[in-house]
């Protein structure tokens, strides 16, 4: 539920295939930062009540390649992952609300290297480091205007 977006989220205009199964997902374009998040529903939830591992490795799949991509005004085409590696550090139990930032680290001819933290309720629960493939740019070259339907303001 909308009333339930922490203020300045907007649902994400990348909610299809696998992802309509998991979002939507939420962003907010603020100091040159993309922060994306979601709430944590029961379906996200392994048998605790706590986000599924699985489900917060797809979320850093997601926020940590766009996230840095739109800080570093990197265009690295559809950038396919190589690597995610996840390191989990507190539950995000459900009603949390997860969020999650990233930075680019280098960027060379065929990889881009990043990095990513999502808080749980503004505690640290996930770190993920990950390599992403360049490739050819598909002329729906990533924008926050674009991923979020419309003009942003900074």
């Amino acid at each position: 539920m909308a009333s339930d977006i922490p203020a300045g989220f907007k649902p994400l205009n990348f909610n299809i295939g696998f992802l309509e199964h998991i979002g939507p997902l939420y962003g907010k374009w603020e100091n040159e930062r993309l922060h994306m998040g979601f709430r944590v529903e029961m379906r996200h939830c392994n048998p605790g009540k706590v986000a599924h591992g699985g489900m917060l490795a797809t979320f850093a799949d997601m926020f940590v390649p766009i996230a840095a991509r739109l800080q570093a005004k990197a265009d690295i085409g559809f950038a396919p992952t190589i690597s995610l590696a996840c390191d989990y550090l507190a539950p995000a139990r459900i009603g949390s609300w997860v969020e999650g930032t990233a930075d680019a680290l280098r960027k060379t001819k065929s990889l881009f290297f990043a990095q990513g933290i999502a808080t749980s309720d503004g505690e640290i629960c996930l770190r993920a480091n990950a390599i992403f493939k360049v490739t050819e740019p598909t002329g729906l070259a990533m924008s926050a205007a674009r991923l979020f339907g419309d003009a942003v303001e900074d």
